[in-house]
């Protein structure tokens, strides 16, 4: 009988490795199954045999998972065994991926862990704000609850996010459009203008002032200078994306972002929205209030947002109150540390961060439709006085031409 060198987790999660006599691997699966140890890697005289790979596509979407999170409360609800429901939410996956890591979950529960260590697996899948939820749904024995709450929290960020990009979709290609046809009329258009026009003119003569701007400037797009334009933005974005990956960097951006008008006061409303309604559904499902600031700042999105949870972490962890290190990071707005402090004196922390959470999404809404209003008229008038103006210069010459041959007739 081989003799197989093996690694596996056992239900606290801990890594375990040894070895074992067994005819195969599936026997040693069921052998190791027996001491409630999760098989992960075996190997036999040299030639590794490996849990098999997931999907190609390694990624689960927001919507995809809450869509999940939400069937999952409906089914745990209705009475069916933890087992049956991960086996019926796994076949009915799109993605493959998804669907992979759904049958190892089964597999995990099935075989004796807990359905918070088997997510925990899994944290390109379930983060700590899942996995954290759903270990105090299992230990209150509220999972169903727990559950529904998650997929609405989800759902609520996911919301966010579009509004975000609904806002930046709009302005964005109007832009887009009309940098590529200024581009198409200055590079090709221009240029045929210009040969006629030089063909016009006659001994010592110049073209009027704006025609001749408007076509240096097509020259030079058209150029070397045009070419030199398209290098050094694909340069300045690559070198910022990089250069947000540094932690220096990373600092720098979002503290600037958070100061830029308008577009500033947008984002520090989502943080401040995202923050309350994150840790408002940690702490009304049990989470410990240390663990729950913890898991918000990981998920907070703007390193700024996130240093300052934690230092009202370390604020809560020395003994204070809760609203204290919030105002003192000067990050939150003053009206939030109000209804903190309101809540935290009257033992109804967690529904003052809800209703926070609801104001302040609403208010991203607002800002939202507002901005989308400024920006359309300022869009229409750029392209009408850009456009315009090209069209115009292109017509200045003819003016001069009919009035010369006016001129003559007379």
């Amino acid at each position: 009988m081989p003799t197989y060198v093996f690694k596996g987790r056992n239900r606290l999660n801990e890594l375990i490795d040894g070895e074992r006599d067994a005819a195969n691997q599936e026997e040693l699966r069921a052998l190791l199954r027996r001491e409630q140890i999760v098989l992960t890697q075996a190997s036999e005289k040299g030639r590794v045999v490996s849990i098999p790979k997931l999907g190609r596509r390694k990624k689960v979407s927001a919507k995809e998972l809450a869509v999940f999170t939400r069937q999952f409360s409906v089914m745990i609800d209705a009475g069916l065994p933890l087992v049956q429901c991960l086996d019926i939410l796994a076949e009915q996956q799109l993605n493959t991926f998804f669907k992979d890591t759904l049958r190892q979950v089964r597999q995990n529960v099935e075989e004796g862990a807990t359905l918070f260590a088997a997510l925990e697996r899994h944290p390109k899948v379930f983060d700590a704000l899942y996995t954290h939820m759903v270990e105090a749904g299992e230990t209150g024995g509220v999972l169903d609850l727990i559950l529904q709450r998650l997929a609405t929290l989800i759902e609520k960020v996911v919301k966010l996010k579009r509004s975000i990009v609904s806002a930046s979709i709009y302005p964005a290609a109007v832009i887009l459009v009309a940098i590529g046809a200024i581009a198409v009329i200055m590079v090709v258009v221009i240029p045929q203008f210009e040969q006629i026009f030089i063909g016009m003119l006659g001994p010592g003569e110049l073209l009027p002032l704006p025609t001749r701007i408007v076509m240096g400037i097509s020259g030079f797009l058209a150029g070397w200078g045009g070419l030199a334009m398209l290098v050094t933005i694909i340069g300045t974005t690559v070198g910022v994306r990089y250069y947000y990956k540094t932690e220096g960097g990373r600092w720098n951006i979002d503290k600037m972002l958070l100061k830029v008008p308008i577009f500033g006061s947008i984002l520090r409303k989502v943080a401040v929205a995202r923050f309350s309604r994150i840790l408002s559904t940690l702490l009304s499902s049990g989470v410990p209030i240390l663990q729950s600031l913890e898991i918000t700042a990981k998920t907070a999105g703007n390193v700024v947002i996130e240093d300052a949870i934690l230092k009202v972490r370390a604020g809560v962890e020395r003994g204070e109150n809760f609203v204290d290190p919030l105002k003192a990071t000067d990050v939150f707005p003053h009206m939030v540390g109000q209804m903190i402090g309101v809540g935290e004196q009257t033992g109804a922390i967690d529904a003052m961060l809800g209703k926070i959470a609801d104001f302040y999404e609403e208010e991203v809404d607002t800002a939202i439709a507002d901005l989308l209003a400024m920006i359309e008229p300022v869009l229409i008038a750029f392209l009408g006085v850009t456009i315009g103006s090209i069209v115009i210069s292109m017509y200045l010459p003819l003016f001069s031409l009919i009035g010369k041959l006016a001129s003559g007739t007379k």
